[in-house]
């Protein structure tokens, strides 16, 4: 294993080579015990950005800001579950009438028109179709 290698692994696995991939640890140990000054001051390095990003936290939010955020969010959703309510079932009442509406105008019409003696149009008693199989006449 050459330096630059050693060290990429170093940058990118940490200072323990405990933690390195299984294929490269034969190799880091016999280079780690073939150069032990360069590899300890490789390891150091790569150890002491290890503890600093194992010591880092992210910073915590402004107490203002939290507050404010918790305060809002429930706001909007409550009024976007309000409205999305008040449209379905507005959408519900209206299909639920016009159904009912057409279903009562059917019943009528129909028993209407079976109570009655008179033709159900003029249009439909004037036109007299022709039978199945004879030639349509020509208005000439």
């Amino acid at each position: 294993m050459t330096r630059e290698r050693f060290e990429a692994l170093a940058e990118a696995h940490g200072g323990a080579i405990a933690r390195w991939p299984d294929d490269a640890r034969p190799a880091a140990e016999a280079f780690a015990a073939s150069e032990p000054q360069v590899a300890r001051a490789i390891l150091a390095r790569a150890e002491s950005l290890d503890a600093a990003l194992d010591a880092w936290r992210p910073p915590t939010p402004n107490h203002a800001l939290r507050e404010r955020v918790i305060a809002a969010a429930p706001k909007a959703i409550r009024r976007a579950v309000r409205w999305t309510w008040v449209i379905g079932a507005g959408a519900g009442a209206g299909l639920c009438a016009a159904t009912a509406a057409g279903l009562l105008l059917g019943v009528a019409l129909s028993f209407q028109t079976s109570q009655s003696d008179e033709p159900v149009s003029s249009v439909m008693t004037a036109y007299e179709a022709p039978a199945l199989g004879e030639p349509a006449e020509s208005a000439t």
